[in-house]
């Protein structure tokens, strides 16, 4: 039996397999990936963003639970962790707090390596959630390192956008500037139970009235791309505050039910079909231009490109006339 047709078929085996393949960029892994993309696009997927210490991993760990409990949907877990700086594998010391989930066959958790990559979500991230999505898996959440401002990435991946926040923290203004709110579909303030979270709560609603964007910001390394909220919808999506105390399980089904109500303002007004496109549309980008780079160093002696370089660490040529002189060998 192929592994595709293993994986189809709900073998979990099959799937991890598949998964390892992806992540390590092996060629069978490509070829099964191509033949699940069509069975791909059924999916919810939820990001889940914030600062570290705001305990997004307990979080994910109830959020997991409450789904199973309430609606028996099959939930996979992509926690993109640091990488080790020994083995460049990921760090798994956040995996311990989701032990609640471990013997249930409707959950499947990944932990990924960022190995690096900016914005806390792995470049194969979107990949794995493919393979989830085609694997039956009905809500995908994806977990990030919360590493800072590029966080904003997680937008690039997710239908529904959940940024935790927690008192106590002082990090409201810092979230504001950094416009993590700017991709708040859902806002949480877990921690609930500590002192603070009025002050907290009310820095995130007078955010929220100065206005919110009218434009879906999707951002991966460095490349900006927004979206117009559809016109037809007159009920413009204004992110609800949630409060939740993960380690209690309290506050639990306010969020499920603020992601329904997401998920349904996306079906209503045509957004979801909006980001659907955005996001195959920059996934694709990114794919082309990493191709394109692999075939143009193909056909560049590595001499030439050598000395090139050691004139731009030397400051004899500028990156921007290096690449001129590359593509068509006058830099002026």
């Amino acid at each position: 039996m192929s592994l595709t047709k293993s994986i189809l078929e709900g073998n979990r085996l099959a799937l991890a397999r598949l998964l390892t393949q992806v992540e390590n960029d092996l060629t069978e892994g490509h070829s099964s990936l191509a033949e699940l993309f069509p069975y791909t696009g059924k999916a919810h997927l939820i990001g889940v963003t914030g600062a570290p210490g705001t305990g997004k991993s307990s979080l994910v760990n109830q959020l997991a639970l409450q789904y199973r409990k309430t609606t028996n949907k099959k939930v996979a877990i992509i926690a993109v962790d640091p990488s080790s700086p020994f083995t460049g594998g990921a760090v798994l010391g956040d995996r311990v707090r989701m032990r609640d989930l471990s013997g249930d066959e409707g959950v499947f958790i990944r932990s990924m390596a960022s190995r690096g990559s900016l914005g806390g979500v792995a470049q194969k991230t979107a990949s794995i959630v493919q393979v989830f999505d085609a694997a039956g898996y009905e809500i995908i959440i994806i977990e990030t390192v919360g590493a800072g401002q590029s966080e904003v990435d997680v937008a690039r991946l997710a239908h529904t956008t959940v940024v935790v926040e927690a008192p106590g923290l002082g990090d409201e203004i810092q979230a504001i500037k950094a416009g993590i709110l700017e991709i708040a579909d859902v806002l949480v303030i877990n921690k609930a139970d500590r002192p603070g979270v009025e002050n907290t709560e009310r820095a995130l609603r007078s955010t929220l009235k100065l206005g919110h964007p009218v434009k879906r910001v999707f951002r991966h390394h460095g490349k900006t791309m927004a979206v117009d909220a559809p016109t037809t919808d007159p009920h413009f999506w204004i992110p609800p505050i949630v409060k939740t105390v993960a380690t209690e399980g309290k506050g639990l089904n306010e969020l499920v039910e603020a992601i329904a109500k997401h998920a349904a303002h996306l079906d209503q007004s045509g957004d979801r079909v909006a980001r659907d496109r955005a996001r195959l549309q920059s996934e694709m980008e990114i794919l082309l231009q990493g191709a394109l780079m692999n075939r143009f160093l193909e056909h560049i002696p590595q001499e030439q490109y050598g000395e090139l370089l050691e004139k731009v660490f030397s400051r004899n040529i500028s990156p921007s006339e290096a690449v001129k002189f590359l593509l068509n060998g006058n830099p002026k």
